[in-house]
């Protein structure tokens, strides 16, 4: 009988201190994730030095958490994938560090993974992936529409030429006076309102596949401090609706169609922008339409865990992907690369 494959998995990119452990590629052990929002909410964004110093606190504490949960010990790991890249320098080297100790220690497999990789492959603890696929990847720091015909085959079809969407959204929420991270305000705020309020859709050149949402959020501040200079108020559920109605339309359709022209068998969406409700609905009911499936996972792992490093490093340990002890974190990972 063939032996389970068990990885345990580190992610440390930027305020998330996380390990999960997974068996076989798609069964989650263990799942944890130390969170740092609340240190960092005061300075209404993520402070590299600040989020490097929690992860130190940090790691030891989730690794041995991860091991309890899972009812496991070092001896029963195949082997240790970890985030190489993209992502603060400062938290990644955290992770990367623990995850070459553990390696060293115990003599153990180290698997490289990227984060974006790590986002698409979160899908595969839903179900099956069906190949050629396609998969919008949403985030604070991107925004991509990647082409996958097989397992560790990525090509970026599009990409964002200039903001990513969560980061659109975290300063139209800082621009309303919304705490950070402004994205889940701004799609609560945005159900209770109307898309009244005219804001600009870039679609770019026709064939293209690419998104820009650095206009739109400039259209957004330019709409609140012109009412603002007219003495007019501005209902801000609408416009947090119509601000949302903007990227959400933009996203669904240059989905649908590079899905089509792409001709895959399935859709894929990743990342913690995949945790909108807006966007969710938008895209399940765009898709109901559509001849190819539509995966979306749980909310809990579309923002940064570590259950989807180890789904996407237990790819890569198949393949014979593996690091040596010169591993660094990489903050410009290439994703076409891997």
């Amino acid at each position: 009988m063939e032996k389970d494959e068990i990885i345990l998995a580190i992610e440390t990119s930027c305020d998330e201190t996380a390990v999960a452990i997974i068996k076989n590629g798609t069964e989650m052990l263990a799942n944890i994730v130390a969170s740092q929002i609340e240190s960092h909410k005061r300075f209404g964004g993520v402070v590299p030095e600040v989020a490097s110093r929690h992860h130190v606190e940090q790691v030891t504490v989730v690794i041995e958490e991860a091991l309890v949960t899972a009812g496991l010990t070092m001896e029963e790991i195949t082997a240790i994938a970890v985030t190489e890249g993209p992502g603060l320098v400062g938290a990644l080297l955290i992770g990367v560090n623990a995850a070459k100790a553990l390696a060293f220690a115990h003599d153990l497999p180290l698997v490289p993974v990227h984060h974006i990789a790590g986002h698409i492959y979160a899908n595969r603890l839903v179900t099956e992936m069906h190949f050629p696929l396609l998969a919008l990847v949403v985030s604070g720091g991107h925004t991509e529409l990647v082409y996958m015909k097989e397992h560790g085959s990525f090509e970026v079809i599009g990409e964002t030429r200039d903001d990513a969407a969560g980061e659109a959204y975290d300063k139209v929420a800082r621009t309303l006076n919304m705490p950070y991270p402004g994205g889940p305000h701004i799609d609560r705020l945005a159900q209770a309102g109307q898309p009244s309020i005219k804001l600009p859709r870039a679609w770019l050149e026709p064939d293209s596949y690419d998104f820009s949402f650095s206009g739109l959020k400039s259209a957004v501040i330019n709409t609140v401090h012109n009412a603002a200079q007219r003495g007019e108020e501005l209902a801000p559920e609408d416009l947090a609706a119509s601000f949302q109605a903007s990227v959400v339309e933009v996203l669904v359709e240059k989905t649908a169609r590079a899905a089509r022209a792409y001709d895959v068998k399935q859709v894929l969406v990743a990342g913690g922008v995949a945790a909108n409700q807006g966007l969710r609905s938008a895209l399940e009911a765009r898709f109901q339409n559509e001849e190819v499936p539509l995966v979306i996972p749980p909310l809990s792992l579309c923002t940064d865990n570590a259950a989807m490093i180890g789904a996407a490093g237990s790819i890569a340990y198949r393949k014979g992907t593996r690091a040596d002890w010169a591993l660094n974190g990489v903050p410009g990972l290439d994703l076409e690369a891997q």
